[in-house]
């Protein structure tokens, strides 16, 4: 893939993974991006580096432009490796003594993850510094937990190009670089995707810093946001800024998750009755069978959901495995504002339903009633109470019916 121009005199140079499929824990079906740019001015400016097996991509993408030894400093707004281990390499491509301008705690992480960094011309900046590059400058902003300690947007305020580190990204490998060329459908599920299984504890933080951006006019000057992973947004960056602004708020709605496993299919037919009977109250109903379906993509649809049914059938006095996983990958993210519900089925002790219902009261889960238990294979006897917790999950659930736009 060639170097693509972002506006004059500013290009993207990074690179390409369209065979990685885990990334700590996440699933990146589509592979993912490591998004590098370089400014060129009076003082050529290469914004964050790529994941080191990348670096000679990288470089490549910058010799169609200048040669890499003329770049006279580089900016680093996050230390996490796949922005970063290929810095080292890039510094001695271009120059160990030049300046890596990077925030204190940047500085930090870098020389504490890579030896390599601890002889490089480090100059930290804060929220407020500028640095100027000949005609255009760069303005840093201090993101700290969005989603690292070290992390910072730099702003080029000439040009209205807002450089955001992990900030409005996903992980999505395509040759298109910006937004108006992928469809909504794609970008739009991504996204939520990357927040939700990224972003999601940090909500708070970045609700408070979207409030500050907004009170100070810096998004009124954003014209294009370029992030670290996915695509460039230059047709309408306030539409994220925007799906942010209303995902930080984790608004529940009229949707319950069923995320369940089952030995010999009696917990997924109490599953299948509780999703009939939701269906019925007007309930949109994801049904998630941890045989077939990864935690990341999970997570994904219990973000915008009001409920979240967990079913286990009980194993060796306790939670069965793909279940004890996919709760502790929930239990770490922090949603807020969820109904929850514990069911399944045993054979002789039944300590899983318990177990669940004390996990997901734990993570602050509203729960409706106490966690609901069938012996064996569920008869008609046994159907009475399972319709009865979907009819209480419904109750609780705001009244509004789910739009076909609801994640977005």
């Amino acid at each position: 893939m060639e170097t693509v121009k972002v506006l004059d005199n500013v290009y993207w140079v990074g690179a390409l993974d369209c065979d990685i499929r885990d990334f700590h824990g996440y699933r990146t079906s589509d592979g993912s991006t490591y998004n590098a740019y370089l400014i060129i001015d009076e003082k050529i400016t290469l914004i964050d580096t790529v994941k080191a097996p990348f670096v000679p991509e990288l470089l490549a993408r910058i010799s169609e432009i200048v040669d890499p030894k003329k770049i006279d400093q580089v900016v680093s707004n996050h230390a996490e490796f796949d922005h970063s281990s290929g810095l080292p390499q890039v510094m001695a491509q271009i120059g160990a003594d030049k300046p890596v301008y990077s925030s204190k705690m940047g500085e930090k992480a870098l020389k504490a993850q890579m030896p390599d960094c601890r002889a490089l011309n480090f100059k930290t900046v804060g929220s407020g510094d500028s640095l100027s590059l000949g005609r255009l400058s760069l303005k840093f902003l201090e993101t700290r937990m969005v989603h690292w300690p070290d992390s910072m947007f730099s702003f080029c305020p000439e040009l209205g190009i807002l450089f955001s580190q992990d900030a409005f990204g996903m992980h999505l490998a395509t040759s298109r670089r910006f937004d108006d060329e992928v469809g909504r459908n794609v970008w739009g599920y991504e996204a939520l995707k990357y927040y939700a299984n990224i972003l999601t504890p940090y909500s708070g933080v970045i609700d408070k810093l979207l409030q500050a951006v907004a009170s100070s006019g810096l998004m009124n000057q954003v014209k294009i946001i370029c992030p670290d992973h996915g695509i460039i947004w230059r047709s309408n960056p306030g539409e994220i800024v925007g799906l942010y602004q209303k995902w930080v708020k984790q608004t529940p709605t009229r949707k319950a998750v069923l995320v369940y496993d089952s030995m010999w299919k009696s917990t997924e037919k109490m599953a299948l009755e509780l999703s009939g009977t939701l269906s019925g109250q007007g309930v949109l109903v994801k049904l998630m069978n941890m045989k077939y379906n990864h935690r990341s993509d999970v997570v994904t649809e219990i973000f915008n959901a009001g409920a979240v049914l967990v079913g286990s059938p009980t194993i060796n006095n306790d939670v069965y495995p793909t279940v004890a996983e996919v709760m502790a990958y929930m239990r770490g993210l922090k949603f807020m504002n969820k109904i929850g519900a514990a069911f399944g089925s045993y054979g002789w002790s039944g300590e899983a339903p318990k177990i669940v219902q004390t996990q997901l009261a734990g993570m602050k889960y509203q729960m409706v009633s106490p966690e609901l238990r069938v012996q064996w294979l569920p008869d008609e006897s046994a159907l009475p109470p399972i319709r009865d917790l979907a009819r209480a999950v419904a109750d609780a659930l705001p009244r509004e019916p789910v739009g076909a736009d609801f994640g977005l």
